[in-house]
């Protein structure tokens, strides 16, 4: 059993900054995939980033390219999101979500095993 715990969002003016973490419980932190996704009100979720278990593969939906870094720390068994140019548009609640397995199907929720809770993200314009 894997329990993930988000913290970091917050309130943020456009054009600012937030990091977000997931702490993950358990012994096999390192061989599972980790994902970001988020839901907007009114919105399905979507799935956001992802990393290998060992951190030599990432991939990113298009709309965050460039803005958005996922990194791991399998050492503290954390993943993160720096999400930088931030936009009205990135309002959503977090999650962050884990898998074992193979690096694909990333974008598809129902592959992941495990999910936290949330975190809300506003940004004000």
């Amino acid at each position: 059993q894997v329990q993930l715990t988000e913290s970091g969002g917050g309130l943020v003016q456009a054009g600012g900054s937030l990091r977000l973490s997931c702490a993950a419980s358990g012994r096999t932190f390192s061989d599972r995939v980790m994902g970001w996704f988020r839901q907007a009100p009114g919105k399905e979720r979507e799935f956001v980033a992802a990393k290998s278990g060992s951190g030599s593969s990432t991939y990113y939906t298009d709309s965050v390219k460039g803005r958005f870094t996922i990194s791991r720390d399998n050492a503290k068994n954390t993943v993160f999101l720096q999400m930088n140019s931030l936009t009205p548009e990135d309002t959503a609640v977090y999650y962050c979500a884990a898998r074992s397995g193979r690096f694909s199907s990333l974008t598809i929720s129902a592959t992941y095993d495990y999910w936290g809770q949330g975190t809300q993200v506003t940004v004000s314009s």
